[in-house]
Formats: structure tokens, sequence, C-alpha cells
């Protein structure tokens, strides 16, 4: 296998989430940030010219499934950032991928901490089957719930098909940054797990995991539990 550098485009590379996965890619030795794109630049045509093998999509909510669509036509590997992209979408994009040999991921939170929260929350499920969860984000934040409240809902749904999706309550309020608690009850007890960031810092290890991942698999898969496998 070459040891040459990954090449990497980021969509969206002037948003917060886009010029930190800039600064992460530019740091890490195994990749090349190929392009920075925005608003402003056609993917059919700026794709191609960058030489990119990877493209990490970081625009925002409602965007994600269409750009990771142009971006499997043109022969690439998507990573999308983007809240909003639905199961059904990413079961699409997955077939879309399969039919060209290609892979990508969909990551609704790169958050090495939220992805250990998520794993707890379906262990804890297995014994505490009623739950609840809140999330709290700075007022800037408009989407609400989160994509990463929605997923870990999601997850939890999936492990008992028969109930009822678990309420998701949102809170948005100055001096937040982001913050999940998953909260659990039975007789006599509640069992709360809780994920608190401070900053987009915690986004990096997960970016660098998610795009590595994408650069050699096949069929696009959701979260970061493949590219984290085995860790």
């Amino acid at each position: 296998m070459s040891d040459a550098p990954i090449p990497v485009a980021v969509v969206g590379a002037r948003g917060r989430l886009g010029a930190l996965a800039c600064e992460v890619l530019e740091r890490a030795p195994d990749f090349e940030l190929v392009a920075r794109l925005d608003s402003g630049h056609v993917l059919e045509q700026a794709l191609p010219q960058s030489g990119a093998r990877v493209v990490l999509e970081c625009t925002r909510a409602g965007l994600g499934y269409e750009h990771a669509r142009r971006i499997l036509e043109l022969g690439l590997r998507p990573v999308i950032g983007t809240s909003g992209v639905s199961l059904e979408e990413t079961r699409a994009l997955d077939e879309a991928a399969r039919a060209r040999s290609l892979g990508g991921l969909v990551v609704p939170n790169f958050s090495l901490g939220m992805w250990l929260l998520q794993r707890a929350a379906l262990e804890a499920a297995r014994h505490f089957p009623q739950c609840e969860i809140v999330e709290m984000h700075h007022e800037r934040k408009l989407d609400a719930p989160s994509g990463t409240a929605a997923d870990t809902a999601e997850r939890l749904r999936a492990l008992h098909p028969q109930a009822k999706t678990p309420p998701i309550h949102s809170v948005r309020l100055p001096g937040m940054y982001a913050h999940q608690l998953v909260i659990f009850g039975a007789a006599g007890e509640t069992y709360t797990l809780r994920h608190d960031m401070s900053g987009p810092a915690a986004f990096g290890p997960g970016i660098l995991c998610a795009v590595r991942h994408a650069a050699s698999a096949v069929g696009v898969a959701r979260g970061l539990d493949a590219a984290l496998a085995g860790r």
C-alpha cells in the first residue's frame, strides 16, 4: 500500500467545523489538504481539479445528502459532518457507494467522548429501557433537536424496536457550548450519562479517524463505529 498522504478536500471550509478540519488535516502527516471549498465553488468543477480522494463536507444542515450524492457521482469518497442526513438517506448513499466500489461515512458527531457516551447508553438501555435525552447548546444553534441527540435516540430505539423513541429536550442558552445527558429511570433509582464539550477541538481526533476510514472503505456507514472498530 502506498505511503503517500491521502488527498482531502474540505467543503464548507470557512465554517467553524470546516476551519477546524482544515487545521487538523494540515497538521496530520498522512493527509494532504488539497482544496478549501465554500458556497462559491461548483463541486463538479472544483473537486475533480483538486485531486482529492476523500471529501469532508461541513456545510449546513440539510445539504449533506445532496452533496454526498454528488461527491459519489464524481467517483470520490464523502465524509458528511453536516447534520440532517436521515437513516433512509444514509442507506441510499451506502447503496450508491457500493455500486461504485466506493466508501464514506455520515458522522452526526466527531467527538470520541460522544461516541463513548452512545456506547454506554446502549449498554445501559439493556437494563433500563426507559430514558429521556436532554441536549443543551449555545443560543446560536438553530436546529433542535441536535443531530447528535436525534442519532442517540435512534440508536436507543433500534435496541427496542417496539418501544417509543426516547423523548428529546432541547435547551438553547448563552454560556453553553454542547452538552448531552441520557437519563435512565427505574424503580427506586436513576442512572445518568453526561457528555460536555467546551470547544470544537474535541472533534479533531474523530475527523482524522473518519477521513482515514473513508479512504479505503466500501459502503457508507453511519457514525464513528466503523472508523474506531478495534480501538
